[in-house]
């Protein structure tokens, strides 16, 4: 077994997923406020703090991917946070990506960047204690979209940053977002998401990309939040295998489903109607963000004394899904 393979299968095993604590400074700041607190860097860190040091996180948790701010800084106790969470058993993680950015000649698309200086930044994140790392690819679906152009250029990029993660030693997880934004019906997404996920392992074979050292974070195959017709959990969980089934090579160990904007429980509901598919021939596990961390933020507030209540949220929500698998 490859160093690779064994920590992407360490991700994916014993019923533990990953947490994305992974926002921008833009996106945190912004949902800090949202709960009135002030935007600072030490309130991030603050926030940051209370999630890793959960009780028992570990036994829920298996890998918290960072934000670069996070990743430099350190808890109360002096440890870095990578180094705190080697402490617990829990694997650091590194969102790699600067964000989605306009695609020139497709007017509503977007493409992730990210990739210049990629390579020294991989040798830093892995000296200061990475072990994994993400990178994010959105793709719409509206009037005459995703575009060919679109899907392209995102599957490519995802591809090349594997390579990268890979060379330097980091399991790339690997996300292509087909969102749920819109009014589109369960069959489309499941259309789109196969179309995109097929593109994606093409351009990863390309690469030649070591498909059992990633891990897949694609989105669940789900109808537009705006459609008047919302599938059941039990439809979602089925056109979410068969779309996986029909694009997902089995020799990858695990897929970490984002939550995508859904209810916390509705995503997890969905996670566990997947487990009761037969002859799955990969891990099916969560890496879920807000799903998770949303509770948690609003129990906190920024409020001193409200930590215990902020990470009994959190832990409640974690072995949730823990149990779900």
């Amino acid at each position: 077994m490859s160093v690779l393979n064994k920590i992407a299968r360490t991700l994916v095993s014993n019923r533990r997923g990953i947490l994305a604590a992974d926002e921008s400074i833009g996106t945190m700041s912004s949902r800090l406020e949202q709960v009135g607190v002030e935007a600072t860097a030490e309130n991030r860190r603050l926030y940051r703090e209370l999630i890793v040091t959960t009780p028992q996180l570990a036994e829920s948790i298996s890998g918290i991917i960072l934000a670069d701010e996070t990743f430099h800084q350190s808890l109360s106790n002096g440890r870095t946070f990578p180094e705190y969470l080697g402490d617990i058993g829990i694997l650091a993680g590194i969102k790699v990506d600067t964000g989605a950015k306009a695609l020139a000649g497709a007017p509503g698309e977007k493409v992730t960047e990210g990739l210049d200086g990629l390579r020294e930044r991989i040798e830093e994140y892995v000296r200061l204690g990475a072990t994994f790392a993400k990178w994010r690819a959105v793709i719409n679906i509206g009037d005459d979209q995703p575009t060919d152009r679109a899907v392209r250029a995102n599957a490519h990029g995802l591809a090349r940053y594997a390579g990268l993660c890979q060379e330097g030693g980091l399991v790339p997880i690997v996300e292509p977002e087909v969102l749920m934004d819109g009014a589109h019906s369960l069959s489309k997404c499941q259309e789109v998401t196969t179309s995109v996920l097929e593109r994606v392992f093409d351009e990863l074979d390309l690469m030649q990309v070591q498909l059992d050292g990633i891990v897949l974070k694609p989105n669940m195959v789900v109808a537009g939040s705006e459609s008047l017709k919302q599938p059941s959990v039990e439809e979602v969980a089925k056109a979410t295998v068969d779309a996986l089934r029909a694009s997902v090579p089995a020799s990858v160990p695990g897929i970490a489903f984002l939550s995508g904007g859904q209810r916390p429980e509705v995503a997890t509901q969905n996670l566990a109607a997947m487990q009761n598919l037969d002859s799955l021939p990969w891990e099916l596990t969560y890496s879920f963000g807000r799903a998770l961390v949303g509770p948690a933020l609003e129990a906190w507030r920024g409020v001193n004394g409200n930590e215990a209540a902020a990470q009994q949220a959190l832990s409640e929500r974690a072995v949730a899904n823990a149990s779900a698998r």
